[in-house]
């Protein structure tokens, strides 16, 4: 679980890790000096997070489970992946039998659901891996090989999105992970949150939006009725992710797993200061200027702006819920009931960890499930009960 603290009172990391940051951050205003003193926040996550050896998801640092910075759900407990296959299996069998993971973090969703098929017996003919980060590929390899070498006969590694695609696109927490313009609504209008240098440290500063970002922050204002002193973000490169896959997806669909609320929940009005947050050592802070490259920095997700490019580009909406829902839809109580509870030392861990991922206070509200296709001539088992797709 993560625990909120202020910068000041987060473990300190290494000499090593320190210089990696301080290498990166010479990057950054190296970058913003040549920009004429500023950068949209979008770049500055954009290279805090991606940078080639030295972002967030580019360098070395430990990341996924509990010695890293962050618990994802298939590092909690394999149950995750065993009720993901029920939905995973019903997709093969109405589209291509392929899979396409993006971002697969440490592997362990990979290993996972690959056992759950082979048990369903629908294993796909292909299973991909689209990752940017070389020494993400390097780690992930390592544990299928360890985990699962049965299947490294399926496993095949992307650098990049496929022309075409027939099949399953699976991503759990990979939008919250995509760069996100920092917007202000103020009495003078509507500006865009930069960062810039002031004696040495990185700082905010505000200019007027443009373009497509000043498009959609007026939208929202009519929409939402967003009054001035709001901050928030907008996200412009998850919804253009959308609309690329939408064009590359000739049968099958989208299943993607992430935080984040519909519109009219995200632009609320007491959520007036935005969902950024940054996470390092199990411990989740707002202050994303900290140590450049060794904390995660992400953003919730507005599900009504991704189903709404999805649409627009001529996907289907499949379904729209909450994990814990989808999880119960898919199985996870006959899933748990696998494991006896006269068993104390396998059944409490197990309950455990079921608990975090459909509690309410824990991943179970917060987390969503949607799934947008094409060509899908049935409806999906994950969203039977408490679909929530009319609140979008």
């Amino acid at each position: 679980m993560l625990i909120a603290r202020t910068p000041g009172a987060l473990p300190l990391p290494t000499a090593d890790a320190l210089a990696c940051s301080a290498a990166l951050r010479s990057r950054i205003v190296a970058e913003i000096d040549a920009a004429g003193g500023w950068i949209g926040f979008d770049r500055f996550m954009d290279l805090a997070l991606y940078t080639p050896g030295m972002g967030y998801y580019a360098g070395g640092a430990h990341k996924f489970g509990a010695a890293g910075d962050f618990l994802t759900a298939p590092e909690l407990s394999d149950v995750f992946a065993q009720a993901l296959g029920a939905q995973v299996a019903q997709l093969l069998a109405l589209g291509a039998p392929q899979i396409i993971e993006v971002g697969a973090g440490s592997g362990q969703l990979a290993a996972d659901l690959l056992l759950e098929l082979e048990r369903r017996d629908r294993l796909p003919e292909r299973y991909c891996i689209l990752e940017l980060s070389g020494e993400l590929r390097a780690r992930q390899h390592a544990t299928l090989s360890t985990r699962v070498p049965q299947f490294l006969p399926l496993l095949r590694w992307l650098e990049c999105l496929p022309e075409d695609f027939d099949g399953l696109v699976l991503a759990n927490e990979v939008l919250d992970a995509m760069p996100v313009h920092l917007v202000v609504w103020n009495g003078e209008g509507i500006a865009e949150r930069g960062v810039a240098v002031d004696s040495g440290q990185f700082t905010w500063r505000d200019r007027p939006a443009g373009g497509r970002l000043r498009e959609r922050a007026q939208a929202l204002t009519a929409a939402c009725a967003i009054a001035p002193g709001y901050l928030s973000e907008i996200s412009l490169l998850a919804p253009a992710w959308i609309a690329q896959w939408a064009a590359i997806l000739r049968r099958g669909a989208l299943l993607l797993i992430d935080y984040g609320f519909p519109r009219h929940e995200y632009y609320h009005p007491q959520r007036d200061a935005g969902t950024l947050m940054c996470h390092y050592r199990q411990h989740a802070h707002g202050e994303p200027f900290y140590l450049p490259g060794l904390q995660d920095i992400t953003a919730h997700v507005d599900f009504t702006a991704i189903v709404e490019a999805g649409c627009e580009a001529g996907l289907e909406l499949l379904g729209y819920s909450t994990q814990a829902s989808f999880l119960f839809n898919c199985g996870l109580t006959e899933i748990l009931a696998r494991t006896p509870a006269s068993e104390p030392l396998r059944y409490l861990p197990l309950a455990s960890a079921v608990q975090k991922l459909i509690s309410p206070a824990e991943m179970g509200e917060l987390f969503k499930v949607i799934a947008l296709g094409k060509g899908i001539s049935e409806p999906l088992l994950g969203f039977a009960n408490g679909d929530r797709s009319a609140t979008l």
